[in-house]
C-alpha cells in the first residue's frame, strides 16, 4: 500500500491561490474557444512547479493574468493583501499592461520583451511556463483547426512568431534550460507549420 503524503512544498496558501483563481476567472474562457480559462492558469502553475518553482511562484503562475483581466489595481492590492510582496511582484512583472483601454497590440508585446530584460529568475519562470503553455496551445489549435488559428491573435502569425522568437532571444540568457528547450522546441514546430 502506498502512503499518501502532502508536498511540503505547497500549503493552505496554495489552496486558497487555487480557489481565488477559479474564482476571479470563473466565466473566462480561452481565447476563441470554449475552454475554461482555469485549464491555463493550472497548466502555467503545473510547469512552474516542474522546473523546479516554489510556492510563490506557483500562486504567481495561477495569479499571473488577474491584475491584467481582472481587476486591476484592486486586484493587484487583494493579491498583496492575501499572498504577500514576493507573489505580487511576481505578477507584476508578468502584467503585460492594466490600464484600460490597452495600448496597442506591438507596444505592449515590446514593453513586455523590455520587461522580460531585466526580470528576476522568479519572474523569468512564471513567463515562460505561461508562453510555453500558451505556444502549445496555438500548435494543438492549428491541428484542429489548421491557418485559422492565426485569426485569434491580434498579430495574426507573422506578429504572433515575431513575438514568441523575441522572447526566446531574452529567456536564452535568463531563464530555466528545461523551459527554455521547450519553448524553443515549440515554436520551431510553430515556424515549420507556418511555412506550409
Amino acid at each position: 500500500m502506498t502512503e499518501i503524503t502532502q508536498n511540503p512544498k505547497l500549503t493552505s496558501r496554495f489552496e486558497r491561490a487555487l480557489v481565488y483563481a477559479a474564482q476571479l476567472h470563473a466565466n473566462q474562457v480561452r481565447k476563441g474557444s470554449d475552454i475554461p480559462y482555469i485549464s491555463h492558469l493550472l497548466s502555467v502553475a503545473a510547469l512552474v512547479l516542474e522546473d523546479g518553482g516554489d510556492e510563490d511562484e506557483a500562486i504567481a503562475g495561477l495569479l499571473h493574468d488577474a491584475v491584467e483581466d481582472r481587476g486591476g489595481a484592486e486586484t493587484r492590492e487583494a493579491i498583496l493583501k492575501q499572498f504577500g510582496e514576493r507573489v505580487v511582484s511576481i505578477v507584476d512583472g508578468c502584467t503585460e499592461s492594466c490600464g484600460f483601454p490597452k495600448p496597442p497590440w506591438r507596444d505592449r508585446k515590446l514593453q513586455y520583451i523590455e520587461q522580460m530584460r531585466c526580470a528576476s529568475p522568479s519572474v523569468l519562470r512564471v513567463s515562460m511556463a505561461d508562453k510555453l503553455h500558451n505556444a502549445r496551445s496555438i500548435l494543438a489549435d492549428f491541428d484542429r483547426i489548421g491557418d485559422a488559428v492565426w485569426d485569434k491573435f491580434k498579430g495574426e502569425r507573422a506578429g504572433t512568431l515575431w513575438f514568441y522568437r523575441s522572447l526566446l532571444e531574452v529567456y536564452r540568457w535568463g531563464g530555466s534550460n528545461f523551459l527554455f528547450s521547450e519553448i524553443e522546441r515549440i515554436v520551431a514546430q510553430l515556424e515549420n507549420i507556418a511555412t506550409e
